[in-house]
């Protein structure tokens, strides 16, 4: 087995620690109790990631986090005798035998029973007894217990269990009577017949079956969310009373809307999905304005530099290479090929035809020059040549490469075979050599804003960010959005310091990443927190939301494109608060200056919605919601409460008389 300490050192510090668990016996333990030694053979790589992993018999090992709130919540000291019920793996058991005199655990699934107690054995921690039985109804024989803590949600707590505590004793639980949604309550016995309770905030956990917690048919899956403390009923109200209707899309007034943030050097537009119309149509709206009333002349967009450049010399009239490539073949095809991002081309061409000074057209840029959608491609392509096993792993892997995915399942198929690792070389030299074909073809058109020392740089790292993306880590995302960055700082010194910018990129790359779970801990930056700590209130960071309706995505990576209907928000998520303020379309303005009594509170973290060019809709909680502060992620934010998928290019779509550079050629 790998050494994954350092792994374990920096879970309890990043997810836990920082999350504000203080209790030093909890975080001493969990720093002792090796994690991958109680996950399934293949998941040790993901076994200090920020989520549950299965463990066998549907049930999962839970969240780190949530194992230290609630050891923490029931004050686990070192001469305490402490039950467990729901051992599941063991893994909370263990770490809670490094600070408690004896632990008691029942788990009802003999053979995660049985796995548990050789774990036990050979860590060598004698001081757990584990027992197979009906853990709502305790252990009386080894009562009364200095605490209790369940790892299931039932429909109320146990009357058994209440009575096995010792006076003075705690018992954490989650509770609720409606599936999917429970509370943690910590329950203290103040007396022989006196209990107190105390909410510690909402969670999800697997059904406690037994005789005194749920039948066997009221199955439910786990996600271990725990969002916060419960909130007050009247924040749709505040959000009502504070948002701003838009008008229709095609509007004029649209665009004015954003006359507030006219004289920011740089506006970046989000996207809660990649195959949205009307996030791509508001964004197309916003832009124009902006250009046009506003002197904005650079359109930077989540997309590959090459690519992009054939629309550029589109929209400014400039000759290109002979035989160019038409841009945007790869996938996901529709996220840049469709009618709505061809509407807008069409209006930069139109508009920069009316100025004779070049330097005042506005050009459409990508921000990926390393061509990450290319690469994959030539991965994939070379994999399925070579090894179509590990290929099948690459797209796995390549779906999870969004930091909010974080469904387990998902893991299984994406775990690493030596096989895989043979092909590293000759993957990351191909696409070395791919980057300098495409940094020469480039430079032949005449205009490049990379010179030679930049094309050199490139190339040098190259092979770095290569070996990131060909393993798909958590790292990659890092490197990919800080040379996302640079690109755009190189975009805006090369067009002089009045230069002013547009940024079109996805929720996660334009929300500051310190004030979501990505940041916070999973250590991970984005372009939106690079353009705040460059450029300060220079900078202005829109996200765009909906509630349901459909939007154009594929089930994994290199799939088809698929209008797949959107599920209506989660409880305990900012698009349900938006959608139950009522109003259809807004604005909500949240700069501190702004909206003061509402962004107070909407500041706390709780549930907020991605989706990429992969949606996965049975495993939308766990594959597509990840823990936010909006009001400290965005400056602004703009709601469609119902939305619709765009629609891709297609022949149908061929109009008469556009030039031969037409950039889609249809």
């Amino acid at each position: 087995m790998p050494d994954l300490s350092r792994a374990r050192a920096r879970m309890v510090d990043v997810q836990i620690a920082r999350r504000g668990v203080r209790d030093p016996h909890v975080l001493n333990a969990m720093r002792q109790v090796p994690r991958e030694a109680f996950v399934e053979p293949g998941f040790e790589e993901f076994a200090y990631e920020d989520g549950p992993l299965p463990i066998g018999e549907g049930q999962t090992i839970s969240q780190p986090y949530i194992v230290a709130l609630m050891i923490e919540a029931a004050e686990v000291r070192p001469d305490d005798r402490v039950l467990e019920v729901g051992a599941g793996s063991g893994y909370a058991a263990a770490v809670m035998s490094r600070i408690a005199d004896r632990v008691y655990a029942i788990e009802r699934h003999p053979s995660l029973g049985e796995a548990a107690q050789e774990r036990f054995r050979r860590l060598g921690y004698d001081n757990i007894e584990l027992r197979v039985g009906d853990g709502t109804l305790g252990w009386p024989d080894a009562a009364p217990f200095d605490a209790i803590l369940v790892a299931a949600g039932g429909p109320e707590v146990p009357q058994a269990l209440k009575e096995q505590l010792a006076v003075g004793g705690r018992l954490v639980i989650p509770v609720g009577a409606e599936e999917g949604h429970q509370t943690l309550l910590k329950v203290t016995r103040t007396g022989q017949a006196n209990y107190e309770e105390e909410d510690l905030g909402g969670v999800m956990f697997v059904p406690l079956i037994g005789e005194q917690g749920w039948a066997e048919d009221r199955r439910r899956s786990a996600t271990n969310h725990v969002p916060g403390q419960s909130r007050g009923q009247s924040l749709p109200d505040l959000i009502a009373e504070a948002a701003e209707p838009l008008p229709d899309l095609d509007d004029p007034a649209f665009g004015r809307f954003f006359d507030r943030f006219a004289d920011r050097r740089v506006v970046l537009l989000g996207e809660a999905s990649h195959g949205t119309s009307e996030f791509y149509r508001a964004r197309a709206a916003i832009t124009r304005h902006l250009i046009r009333a506003h002197g904005f002349t650079i359109v930077a967009v989540e997309a590959d530099w090459p690519d992009a450049a054939v629309v550029d010399r589109y929209v400014r009239l400039r000759p290109g290479p002979d035989h160019a490539e038409p841009p945007f073949q790869r996938f996901p095809t529709w996220m840049w090929r469709n009618t709505d991002v061809a509407d807008l081309i069409s209006w930069m061409r139109e508009h920069n035809e009316t100025l004779p000074d070049l330097s005042a057209r506005a050009g459409f840029y990508g921000l990926d020059i390393y061509n990450m959608s290319g690469s994959i491609a030539a991965v994939l392509e070379y994999l399925d040549r070579t090894d179509p096993e590990a290929a099948a792993v690459a797209r796995e892997r390549y779906g999870c490469l969004t930091p909010w995915q974080k469904n387990p399942a998902t893991y299984g198929r994406a775990v690493l075979r030596a096989s895989y690792a043979k092909c590293e070389q000759a993957v990351i030299d191909q696409c070395r050599e791919l980057l300098r074909r495409r940094l020469d073809y480039a430079g032949q058109d005449g205009e490049s804003f990379l010179d030679a020392a930049q094309n050199a740089r490139l190339i040098a790292s190259a092979e770095r960010y290569y070996r990131i993306m060909y393993y798909g880590g958590a790292e990659s995302w890092n490197l990919r959005d800080t040379h996302m960055f640079e690109t755009l700082e190189h975009l805006l010194e090369a067009k002089g310091p009045q230069s002013k910018a547009i940024v079109w990129a996805h929720n996660s790359h334009i929300g500051d990443a310190r004030h979501t779970d990505m940041g916070v801990v999973r250590e991970q930056l984005n372009i939106g927190q690079l353009c705040r700590e460059r450029f300060g209130d220079e900078a202005a960071l829109i996200g765009f939301g909906t509630h349901t309706g459909t939007v154009a995505a594929a089930s994994d990576w290199g799939g088809d494109m698929e209008v797949k209907r959107v599920r209506p928000s989660q409880r305990d998520s900012y698009e349900r608060l938006c959608h139950e303020a009522g109003v259809p379309r807004f604005l909500l303005d949240l700069r501190p200056s702004q909206n003061e009594a509402l962004r107070r509170r909407l500041l706390e973290p709780r549930l907020e919605r991605f989706i990429g060019v992969i949606y996965r809709p049975d495993t939308e909680l766990l594959s597509h919601y990840s823990d936010a502060s909006l009001p400290r992620q965005f400056d602004a934010y703009v709601w469609f409460d119902e939305t619709s998928a765009v629609t891709p290019l297609g022949p149908e779509h061929a109009k008469a008389g556009v030039p031969e550079t037409y950039p889609f050629g249809l």
